[in-house]
C-alpha cells in the first residue's frame, strides 16, 4: 500500500471512530502506524506498557517507547 492510500485510510478510520461515545485519542508509533483508542488509554509504570481498548473493544498493550504521539481527538 502505497504512504497516500495509507494515510487517507487512516484519515478515514480517524474520522469514522471519532463519533463514537467518549473520549477517543490517537497514537502515532514510530514506525508509521496509527492507532485509535477507545477511551484514554492508561500508562503501566511498572512494565512500561500501554493499555488501551480498540475500535472493536479488545484489549491491547503497546510498548511505551514505540508510542511516538498520544493526542486526544476532537469531537
Amino acid at each position: 500500500m502505497n504512504k497516500a492510500a495509507a494515510a487517507v485510510l487512516a484519515g478515514v478510520m480517524v474520522f469514522g471512530l471519532s463519533a463514537c461515545s467518549g473520549p477517543n485519542y490517537v497514537m502515532h508509533t514510530n514506525d508509521g502506524r496509527t492507532i485509535v483508542s477507545d477511551g484514554k488509554p492508561q500508562t503501566d509504570e511498572d512494565t512500561g506498557m500501554i493499555q488501551y481498548k480498540d475500535a472493536n473493544g479488545n484489549k491491547q498493550q503497546i510498548n511505551r517507547t514505540d508510542v511516538k504521539e498520544m493526542v486526544e481527538l476532537d469531537k
